[in-house]
């Protein structure tokens, strides 16, 4: 009797053992596919998962896991092709547009120079001309957004003096800010400041910018370079009429238009650039209201 309950006791604890490896087993199957599902997300891991342990329920779950990962894997490719295609078509279509609108726009200029236009005449041919320069711009940062988006060439960047880049620009601009009456507040740091970028970006960055400027900006603006000592910061920042139409966490957007913030009549691309641009140099962009003014911002690291 005491033989029979002892080998119950060594069957039992035999079989406690074997249990206890197979879940053990089982947890560590467990984590695998976890591993597994985790990497195809985060890596694009394009593998198909596997179990060591056997187990029906077990193998059929992995088996739907893996014709789930198969449909979705297609899904992805579809709508990669569709947006490359959709990309590629709006490139096609902005170019298209160039052409064009630049033959229109110098023929509009050549009708402005006649003498015998009448005063509503030239009023309408203003009006064209003014239009024909808001299609081209649109067509240019459609073509322009296009490139970006399907070039993943690194950007390299190097040591600029973000004082002298930006003199630059300010006396290569100096005839448009003037032309639309507007008074620039220039506000520099009596120290050089180097940074690392890419100089012809940058320099499509503030472009972008005071263009933004230029559109809703009146009378004057102000931009400001500072350093942190671990990032310098250039700022354009202007004078808003109403707060409630201007939302900073959502300039960056594509396509973003404010009610009366962004009164004219372009696509609203400009600051969108701006953010890509800043993301091929590591570098940051920011907007915030301060004292009714809005101020935006490009944050870059600082060059020693």
């Amino acid at each position: 009797m005491d033989l029979i309950i002892i080998a119950v006791i060594a069957f039992l604890v035999l079989l406690s053992v074997c249990l206890c490896c197979y879940i053990f087993r089982l947890k560590s199957q467990i984590k695998e596919i976890k591993r597994e599902l985790r990497e195809t997300r985060d890596l694009s891991y394009n593998k198909q998962i596997r179990v060591s342990l056997f187990d029906k329920d077990l193998s059929d779950m992995t088996a739907e896991l893996n014709n789930n990962l198969d449909y979705q894997k297609k899904l992805k490719l579809r709508s990669e092709e569709a947006e490359k295609t959709l990309k590629q078509s709006v490139s096609d279509i902005a170019h298209d547009l160039r052409t064009p609108l630049t033959v229109i726009k110098g023929n509009l200029q050549m009708l402005r120079k006649q003498e015998k236009l009448s005063e509503k005449g030239v009023s309408c041919l203003d009006i064209c001309m003014e239009k024909s320069d808001s299609m081209k711009e649109m067509a240019d940062n459609f073509f322009e957004l296009s490139v970006l988006e399907s070039d993943n060439t690194p950007v390299r960047t190097e040591r600029i003096s973000a004082v002298n880049l930006i003199m630059q620009f300010l006396a290569d601009n100096e005839a448009v800010i003037s032309g639309h009456n507007l008074t620039p507040e220039i506000i520099f740091p009596e120290k050089s400041i180097f940074i690392m970028c890419d100089e012809v970006l940058l320099t499509r960055m503030l472009s972008n910018l005071l263009n933004n400027i230029i559109k809703y900006a009146s009378e004057s603006f102000t931009l400001k370079l500072s350093d942190s000592g671990e990032e310098c910061v250039i700022s354009f920042s202007n004078a808003v009429g109403d707060e409630s139409s201007v939302d900073p966490g959502r300039l960056f957007e594509r396509i973003y238009r404010g009610d009366k913030a962004r009164r004219g009549s372009g696509a609203g691309l400009g600051l969108y650039i701006v953010k890509l641009l800043a993301e091929k140099q590591n570098a940051k962009v920011k907007a915030e209201l301060k004292e009714k003014n809005l101020v935006i911002s490009l944050i870059f690291k600082t060059a020693r």
